[in-house]
């Protein structure tokens, strides 16, 4: 092997490695939480906030409906806020 072909092998397996952990922990966190709507304050949902948004950060008003943030997997419907409780699908603004 050359020193060209090893760096790029090298390269290539860090890559792999590193792109295997950002996916491993998501996979664990799906398990144990579920995604609420509703509950999230402006700007702190984790994503889906609705037309002209980009995901995680852009709801634009707190308990935004169709913005969603994940909890505890079966205590998002027992959440209070001041617009009803937590909804496991998207709700109207």
């Amino acid at each position: 092997m050359t020193a060209k072909t090893l760096t790029a092998a090298t390269l290539a397996g860090s890559l792999a490695t590193a792109l295997a952990l950002v996916a491993a922990p998501a996979a664990a966190q799906d398990a144990s939480k579920e995604k609420c709507y509703g509950v999230a304050l402006k700007g702190q949902n984790d994503c889906a906030a609705g037309p002209g948004t980009t995901c995680a950060g852009t709801s634009k008003v707190d308990y935004q409906g169709n913005a969603w943030k994940y909890v505890a997997k079966g205590t998002c419907t027992t959440m209070k806020t001041p617009k009803g409780n937590g909804s496991l699908s998207a709700k109207a603004s």
